[in-house]
């Protein structure tokens, strides 16, 4: 272990806790639905993975993380988390002034309105997701949404029920107590929204050499269509953690928040999270939370310049490939071989492969992982 610990403050200095168990008086009440994306993101705010978040963003917040990619005190925020609604429900949220929050007929937390306030969705999904390509799934979402923004403290008092989906999914809290009793004083964090491949296993073992402890967590939550489901992907890191990591070296925790698809500003956003966790380092990887050609391949790692404020490091590890003529994983600082010896991973090429029918060779995939993806009808977003 190293001698001096590195693990950082949460964002904004303190963990955000919004839950409260004690009985409250709603009778009477106004009250609104919201579906269970919004329902996870609402629990992530009382959790303190959006530290420090404690609510939804009022209009300046909002306007300044558009503009600037930072709350209105200067703190780094680069994806606004907001609860949309039309002209009539705002306006009988504003008149209720405290509004009960529900997934159908389950009331698990109040809002206290502060203002609702109406945004440029076009101005605002070309800021976030620099396009205004109806083709690009963040943007199709922005357009899509209501007119009306709220803004204001959220309080919780029922959790979502557990679920096999969300079996591994713990607190920024409860990974810090996780450290601490371990007694890591580094530990870096991986995002993924995919199957785990060779190239991702070798990426994360190489940072096991550099630091104390790895923390693998994978995003569950919407994505877009093609992406693997949710099951499958917690299987296969489940199958690929027990039996290919060390226990005392690795924790396993799963993020439930929807993909948003912002490349380099959803980089940030992650790494954000992951300090949340107790991370002090976060695996930034190439076309990071890209999709399609909207970004540059390494717009991802040019972003963390502006932000070097952010209290997290970013790690940025150079691509690994299978190479034929060392028959190990390499990259391009230790391998001299030529690219006709190449054969490189993606979650793309993963996704391919298994869409053809092909199984991806045991190099490439591990064979409980191909196992699992194949014993699926269809493993696929639909």
């Amino acid at each position: 272990m190293t001698g001096v610990s590195n693990i950082p403050r949460p964002h904004g200095g303190k963990i955000i806790n919004r839950f409260d168990s004690t009985a409250k008086n709603i009778d009477g009440m106004y009250s609104i639905e919201v579906n269970y994306d919004l329902r996870n993101d609402i629990e992530n705010i009382a959790d303190g993975i959006f530290s420090p978040l404690d609510g939804f963003p009022v209009q300046d917040d909002f306007q300044s993380i558009v503009k600037s990619g930072r709350l209105t005190n200067g703190l780094a925020w680069t994806i606004p988390i907001i609860m949309d609604v039309d002209d009539e429900t705002a306006k009988n949220m504003n008149d209720a002034g405290e509004v009960v929050l529900r997934t159908g007929n389950e009331h698990f937390g109040v809002i206290e309105i502060e203002e609702t306030y109406s945004y440029d969705k076009t101005s605002v999904a070309r800021a976030i997701y620099q396009t205004n390509d109806l083709s690009h799934p963040g943007v199709m979402k922005i357009i899509g949404l209501k007119n009306r923004l709220i803004g204001g403290k959220i309080e919780v008092f029922k959790r979502i029920p557990q679920s096999p989906l969300r079996k591994f999914r713990m607190s920024p809290s409860d990974i810090r107590t996780e450290i601490h009793k371990r007694g890591w004083k580094t530990v870096v964090g991986f995002q993924t929204r995919n199957v785990p491949h060779v190239a991702h296993e070798t990426l994360q073992k190489t940072a096991m050499n550099i630091y104390d402890g790895l923390f693998v967590n994978p995003l569950i939550g919407k994505k877009k269509s093609g992406d693997f489901k949710d099951d499958v992907i917690l299987g296969s890191y489940e199958a690929l953690i027990e039996n290919y990591y060390p226990k005392n070296r690795t924790i396993f925790g799963t993020l439930h928040t929807e993909m948003r698809y912002a490349g380099p500003k959803e980089a940030i956003h992650h790494a954000i999270m992951r300090k949340n966790f107790g991370c002090s380092h976060f695996i930034v990887g190439r076309d990071h939370a890209g999709v399609r050609n909207y970004y540059d391949t390494f717009a991802a790692h040019d972003i963390f310049s502006d932000y070097p404020d952010i209290g997290i490091e970013p790690v940025f590890f150079p691509s690994f490939y299978y190479c034929n003529k060392c028959l190990s994983y390499a990259n391009e600082r230790n391998c001299p071989h030529g690219s006709e010896f190449r054969e490189e991973l993606s979650g793309t090429k993963m996704r391919r492969m298994v869409s053809s029918g092909e199984i991806p060779a045991v190099h490439l995939m591990r064979p409980e992982i191909a196992k699992l993806i194949i014993s699926y009808k269809d493993p696929f977003v639909p």
